[in-house]
C-alpha cells in the first residue's frame, strides 16, 4: 500500500465525515437545497434530455446513425480523426448539452464502433452545454442581455471546434476503427447499405428495442437526478460553512501577482462544482469590472461543465474503457480556450453590432410557464438545434468529399 494511496484515503474519510456532520447540523438546509436540486432536474434536466436520448438508442439501434456515419466520414475523419458516426454525437451532444454525448459515445464503444482513443476525442468534442443553458440560462437569464448570448455560445462552441482539431492528435498511434466510406458504390447507396447492415447485426424487434430505449434513458436520468441533488446539497453545505469563500480567498492569493481579477476568486470556486450557480455568481459580481471579464469567466465554467457534471460522465463511462482522464484534460482545455477567445472576439463583436455589449439589457420579464410548456419548449428548441447542426455537417461534408475526391477513391 503506497502512501500516496492512504494519504488519499484519509482525505476522502476525513472529508466524507466532515460533509454528514454538516448535513445533520443543517437539516433545513439540505431539505431545501435537495428540493431545489430535484425541480432544476424535473423540470429542466429530464425534459430536455429524455427524448434525445430515447431517440439516440432506436436510431443506433435501427441503423441510422450508420446512415449518418458514411455521410459525415468526408469530414470528421480528417478534422477530428472520428468516424462520420461521430458527427450524429456532435449534434447530439450540441443541441443537448451534457452528458448526451458521453451517454452516446459509450454506447458506440460498447458496440465496438469506435476504438476508445476515438471516443476520448468524440467525448473531448463533442461535450458542451445546450444552447438553452447557454443562451437562455447564463445569457438571458442571468446577464440580462441577448447579445451577450451571441458571444457566449460562439466562444463556447468555437472553442469546443478549435478543441477537436487539438484532440484530434490523441493517442494518434493507436488503431482507428474501419471506415464506412471508402466503398466503390453511389454514396446514398453505401449510406443505405450501412444502415441495412446496422439494423441486421443489431436484430432487435421495433417493440424490444423502444422498450430497452426508454429504459436505459431512464436509469441515465435517474442517475444524473441523483448527482445534480447531491452536489446541490454540496454546494449549499460548502457555503454555509464558509468553505468557497475560503477557497476563493486561497485562489486570489494564488492568481493575483498574474493580474488575476480578485473579485472572480468566489465565482471559479462555486463553478468548480456546479456550472449554473457559478455562471451566476459571475454575473452578480458587483465591483467596477468590465464586462468582457465577467463573460470570459463566466464562459471558461461553462466550458468547464462542474464536478457534477464530470460525475455524471465518469459514471456513465464506467462500463467502457474510455479513460476520464483526456476528459478532464480537455475541459480544463475548453475553458481556457473559450475565456481567451471571448477576450479576443469582444471588441470586434462590439463593432460588429454596433454597440456596447456592456448595456444592452432585456426588459422583457419571463412569463411562468406550466411543466407541459416547458417540456415542449425544450424538446423544440433542441430538436431544431440538432436538426440545423446535421444540416449544417452534411453540407460541409459534402464540401469537403467534392474538394478531395481522390483521396477516399
Amino acid at each position: 500500500m503506497s502512501y500516496r494511496s492512504l494519504m488519499l484515503t484519509f482525505v476522502l474519510a476525513l472529508f466524507s465525515i466532515g460533509l454528514v456532520v454538516t448535513l445533520v447540523a443543517n437539516p433545513e438546509t439540505s431539505f431545501q437545497a435537495a428540493l431545489r436540486g430535484l425541480n432544476i432536474w424535473w423540470e429542466v434536466v429530464f425534459p430536455a434530455l429524455l427524448p434525445f436520448i430515447v431517440l439516440s438508442e432506436i436510431l443506433m439501434g435501427i441503423g441510422v446513425i450508420h446512415f449518418v456515419g458514411v455521410l459525415l466520414e468526408p469530414l470528421m475523419r480528417p478534422f477530428f480523426n472520428v468516424p462520420g458516426t461521430g458527427g450524429f454525437v456532435l449534434a447530439m451532444g450540441f443541441s443537448s448539452g451534457y452528458p448526451v454525448a458521453a451517454k452516446i459515445t459509450a454506447r458506440l464503444r460498447e458496440q465496438k464502433h469506435i476504438t476508445r482513443a476515438e471516443g476520448e476525442r468524440l467525448l473531448s468534442l463533442a461535450t458542451t452545454g445546450d444552447p438553452l443553458f447557454v443562451i437562455g440560462a447564463v445569457a438571458v437569464g442571468f446577464f440580462h442581455s441577448e447579445q451577450l448570448g451571441f458571444m457566449l455560445a460562439l466562444t463556447h462552441y468555437v472553442s469546443a471546434v478549435l478543441l477537436g482539431l487539438m484532440y484530434r492528435f490523441h493517442a494518434r498511434t493507436e488503431p482507428a476503427s474501419k471506415s464506412l466510406y471508402k466503398q466503390d458504390l453511389p454514396l446514398m447507396l453505401r449510406a443505405l447499405q450501412a444502415m441495412h447492415r446496422a439494423r441486421l447485426r443489431d436484430g432487435r424487434p421495433l417493440g424490444r428495442l423502444m422498450g430497452e430505449a426508454v429504459h436505459s434513458a431512464l436509469q441515465t436520468l435517474l442517475m444524473v437526478g441523483g448527482f445534480i441533488i447531491v452536489f446541490s446539497v454540496v454546494m449549499e453545505l460548502l457555503m454555509k460553512i464558509n468553505l468557497t469563500q475560503a477557497l476563493g480567498t486561497m485562489l486570489t492569493v494564488i492568481m493575483g501577482p498574474f493580474g488575476f481579477p480578485a473579485a472572480f476568486s468566489q465565482s471559479l470556486v462555486i463553478g468548480f462544482f456546479e456550472v449554473t450557480l457559478g455562471a451566476q455568481s459571475a454575473s452578480e459580481v458587483t465591483v467596477p469590472i468590465s464586462m468582457m471579464w465577467k463573460v470570459a469567466i463566466a464562459s471558461a465554467i461553462i466550458s468547464w461543465g462542474g464536478l457534477s457534471v464530470h460525475a455524471q460522465v465518469a459514471s456513465i463511462l464506467s462500463k467502457t474503457d474510455i479513460r476520464v482522464g483526456p476528459y478532464m484534460l480537455a475541459r480544463v482545455l475548453h475553458a481556457i480556450l473559450s475565456a481567451l477567445l471571448t477576450i479576443v472576439a469582444w471588441r470586434p463583436l462590439e463593432l460588429l453590432v454596433h454597440r456596447q455589449l456592456e448595456t444592452v439589457p432585456v426588459f422583457i420579464a419571463p412569463q411562468p410557464v406550466s411543466v407541459p410548456q416547458v417540456w415542449w419548449h425544450h424538446f423544440s428548441q433542441s430538436a431544431l438545434a440538432a436538426f440545423t447542426i446535421f444540416t449544417v455537417l452534411t453540407l460541409v461534408s459534402s464540401l469537403v468529399r467534392k474538394a478531395f475526391v481522390r483521396t477516399y477513391r
